[in-house]
């Protein structure tokens, strides 16, 4: 789902993508789950990874820092163009590996200035990012699959079906192409896992992805600018925050176990109380908090009580409550909660000490905000 921007603070589990992971260099690189019989490309590997093969190549290591820079400080996209390289290892290079592009099919604007990008992928899919301005903050929403397996019930992606996860490349592209349609002098200031798919069902490629993006020689992404939200998939959330040191956002959206399983599937697995119990465990970092995003659906979760309950659910916490109003789809069977309620429901939890911000609907007119992304898509036979 793609992300708004927020106002201040006053079943059973669905399988992924069959991948293999091998080690290279020190670091894990997630293959098998991008386009059939398409070379390998260069930008699915971390700088560790780059330099590993660079050593089972007999090249120094430095040899992986140059072409890095062409890759993320130049912008280069040819083997041959990286004229610092020896011609053989240029050679080699192009004869192993590719150097992706991710091609745009569409930009559609929306009349609040929000973006969506539709991206064609080499496999004949398709997939969307959007960019949303917001003042100083300009915030990428970036997918990590095609599709999403785990059917939210308020949430227009889990209705297409579940096609593949996407490769490092295919994640860090979509940052690379918004960057340069903001234009010279604009920067992408925050940049949010919230877009089509779970981020911890394709978690290997994810992290390789922000470990390219927050590398210091290349993009140079701070990892506290970049959040990415989950169902609540409790290993992958801990190893997560073991090897990144990203914010995390928890898709909550209700007090009780009935109605989370209703809405949230994977929580016959991973149950409400089990997930809460290890969000307590988790390490997040001093100055850092979870996220919880809750929707606000009408008659479902947005009574006296639900608020009463979710203060009591999350006291002792260090968290901040997102409040996120439902944005309807065709198909769908919600309504929002009217923005007075929703008002009232932050209040109230406020006055019980918490820092509550609600989302601010953004990209609506062109199927662009949270829970919509999908609609310019075919449904996927999966």
């Amino acid at each position: 789902m793609a992300v708004e921007a927020e106002s201040q603070p006053s079943g059973a589990l669905a399988p992924q993508a069959s991948s293999a992971t091998e080690m290279r260099g020190g670091a894990r690189v997630t293959e098998g789950d991008g386009p059939p019989g398409a070379m390998p490309d260069v930008r699915d590997l971390s700088l560790p990874a780059l330099r590993g093969l660079m050593g089972e190549m007999g090249e120094p290591a430095y040899r992986a820092d140059q072409v890095w820079s062409f890759l993320y400080a130049r912008g280069h996209v040819r083997f041959e163009e990286m004229h610092t390289l020896t011609k053989a290892l240029r050679a080699t290079l192009a004869a192993r590996f590719r150097i992706s592009a991710l091609p745009v099919l569409e930009v559609t604007r929306a009349r609040d200035g929000t973006e969506k990008f539709l991206f064609g992928l080499e496999d004949g899919r398709a997939v969307e990012a959007v960019l949303i301005p917001d003042g100083r903050r300009l915030t990428l929403c970036v997918s990590s699959q095609v599709g999403c397996a785990y059917a939210c019930r308020f949430c227009l992606t889990g209705f297409r079906g579940f096609a593949r996860n996407l490769q490092p490349s295919e994640i860090v592209g979509q940052y690379l192409v918004a960057a340069a349609h903001a234009g010279e002098g604009a920067r992408i200031t925050n940049m949010v896992f919230m877009g089509q798919g779970e981020p911890l069902a394709n978690l290997d490629n994810v992290i390789t992805a922000i470990d390219i993006l927050t590398e210091p020689t290349g993009l140079s992404v701070s990892p506290r600018r970049i959040t990415v939200s989950t169902v609540g998939l409790l290993p992958q959330m801990r190893e997560l925050l073991a090897r990144t040191k990203v914010e995390l956002a928890v898709s909550l959206h209700a007090t009780t176990e009935a109605t989370r399983t209703d809405l949230v599937p994977s929580n016959r697995r991973y149950g409400l109380h089990a997930l809460l119990a290890t969000c307590r465990e988790l390490p997040i970092a001093k100055r850092s908090r979870i996220t919880y995003e809750y929707t606000m659906l009408a008659g479902v979760n947005d009574s006296d009580e639900d608020r009463r309950r979710l203060a009591k659910l999350l006291r002792g916490t260090r968290c901040t409550i997102n409040l996120i109003p439902f944005n309807p789809f065709p198909g769908g069977e919600f309504r929002s909660s009217p923005i007075d309620r929703i008002e009232r429901f932050a209040e109230a939890l406020r006055s019980d000490g918490y820092a509550v911000m609600i989302r601010r609907t953004r990209g609506a007119d062109v199927f662009a905000a949270c829970g919509m992304l999908g609609r310019t898509q075919p449904e996927i036979n999966s």
